[in-house]
């Protein structure tokens, strides 16, 4: 996986996670990482909860590891590399955050679509 494509990767993840963690968790702290990956490395801030922390640094390790090329979506790969249990928190994080996207988008399109 290309280094832009990583990036995307990530961001998509810091995105997802932090519309779920502001709306369902408490006590939010900002955190800065550094991600190194190829010969490049990844730096941004996010603020979560410490068990959403956490699962994003695991999350961002299996995607630093993830053999397949291109990289397929974790739903239809065919050797998950997830624990069950991580995978079902990770499931449950992509459901609520893309749902909350999804209506943003769709919001937006109408307010375009009456006010001009």
């Amino acid at each position: 996986m290309t280094f832009e494509k990583f990036e995307n990767e990530v961001n998509t993840l810091k995105k997802f996670f932090s519309i779920h963690c502001n709306d369902k968790h408490t006590n939010q702290k900002k955190e800065d990482y550094v991600v190194p990956y190829l010969d490049n490395s990844l730096k941004f801030e996010v603020s979560l909860c410490e068990e959403c922390h956490n699962l994003l640094q695991y999350a961002i390790s299996k995607l630093q590891e993830c053999p397949n090329d291109p990289k397929p979506k974790c739903r239809k790969c065919p050797n998950t590399c997830y624990d069950k249990d991580k995978y079902k928190q990770m499931a449950k994080i992509m459901r609520y955050s893309g749902m909350k996207l999804g209506m943003t988008k769709a919001a937006q399109k109408l307010k375009k679509m009456f006010i001009k």
